[in-house]
């Protein structure tokens, strides 16, 4: 009891003579012992890497799972922090994607699968079923090859770090204070204790700021490791657009061939949109991660033997089209279109054009003209006006 009681009095001195000399120094009543440039610049970095750390797992996380009550389970984050603590595996979730998958396929059961809606329903609600699953193994993908090491970070070395950090901040007090005591000393006795005392401040100073400057050269490892960590998330994220890519690239074309099916006898198009389609916004590193390159513009087939078929992408002459009695339109065109070949009309945003369709015409096309010129222009490319 007696040598607890005389450790707590120690251990309370000890911290009250920290004290004074900090408020003596933010005072201007007592020096201060300056650590290096170089010593201050790895603090200064090592700063700044955790503070980055942070702000980037925050983003990332709110990139990955932008609505915390996901798939309308409130407070699924906070449960998930709470089986990661507990070291239980969290419980596998549906994606908000395959949510509207299964939504659209109940839909459908209601509606009838063999309805126009609802086949098309099927096939966009199977779509949205792939977009989901290839979005899980994003998540799963970028949270244990990026969020995992940059949380590991901030919960092991820069703890770390951060307590040796605090360790040093004491020993420089202590030091400073063996200083101040130092100075004030008179006797021959008392200026003797006083500069043991200040040799073994020197040496714990000494000791402590080498084991500090260690862990904060350390940081150069962590930028290493965490810029093989980013890679790694890049990867993933361009496959899974990729894939995201791939599977509305599948859909245009299903939602395409059957549109004829689903509304016979009707002007194909009319078609809205805010952003560019496929054809334009397919980034070349996609190719890649696709494999084979996939068409994007789609191909006008000949009709062998049918009666006033439209000619063949490569055999379309526009001199030779003659416009149809009725059933021609105006149309906006919504961008800028390269035309691939002479068969086909280059567009510029915004302006105005006649556009019509001819009997036998892949329904993803039109014929369109602007005073003298002709060809053949993609519907999703224009807005058609009434």
């Amino acid at each position: 009891m007696d040598f607890n009681m005389k450790k707590l009095a120690s251990d309370a001195g000890v911290f009250f003579t920290r004290a004074v000399q900090f408020t003596e120094e933010k005072l201007g009543q007592a020096e201060k012992t300056e650590l290096d440039a170089h010593f201050e610049n790895l603090l200064a970095r090592a700063d700044n890497t955790k503070n980055w750390t942070e702000k980037i797992l925050r983003q990332t996380e709110v990139l990955l799972q932008p609505n915390p009550s996901l798939s309308g389970l409130p407070g699924a984050r906070v449960e998930e922090f709470l089986y990661e603590k507990l070291d239980r595996k969290v419980p596998s979730r549906v994606t908000n994607g395959e949510l509207l998958a299964q939504y659209m396929t109940e839909a459908a059961n209601d509606f009838g699968q063999g309805t126009p809606y609802g086949k098309t329903l099927i096939k966009v609600g199977e779509t949205q079923r792939r977009l989901g699953g290839a979005e899980r193994d994003f998540i799963h993908s970028a949270s244990i090859n990026f969020l995992s090491p940059l949380r590991n970070f901030l919960e092991g070395d820069w703890r770390t770090i951060s307590k040796e950090r605090r360790i040093l901040q004491n020993r420089r007090l202590d030091l400073d204070a063996c200083k101040a005591r130092l100075k004030k000393a008179k006797a021959a006795e008392a200026k003797a204790a006083a500069e043991h005392e200040l040799r073994m401040a020197q040496t714990e100073f000494d000791r402590q700021a080498e084991v500090t400057r260690l862990l904060l050269e350390g940081i150069s490892s962590t930028h290493v490791n965490h810029l093989r960590c980013l890679h790694e998330f890049a990867e993933a994220q361009a496959t899974y657009y990729a894939q995201c890519y791939q599977y509305m690239l599948d859909l245009q074309k299903q939602l395409g061939s059957s549109r004829g099916e689903m509304l016979p006898g009707t002007f194909v198009g009319n078609v809205e949109s805010t952003s560019p389609p496929p054809a334009t916004a397919s980034p070349p590193a996609l190719a890649a991660a696709t494999g084979p390159t996939v068409p994007t513009i789609p191909v006008v087939p000949t009709v062998v033997g049918a009666p006033n078929s439209a000619p063949a992408v490569e055999s379309l002459n526009p001199t030779d089209v003659k416009p149809p009695a009725s059933g021609t339109r105006k149309a906006r065109v919504l961008y800028d279109y390269q035309a691939a070949d002479s068969s086909e009309l280059a567009l510029l945003a915004d302006e105005m054009i006649t556009v019509y369709s001819l009997p036998g015409m892949d329904p993803d096309w039109l014929i369109g003209e602007r005073g003298n010129q002709k060809g053949k222009v993609p519907v999703t490319y224009l807005e058609l006006l009434s």
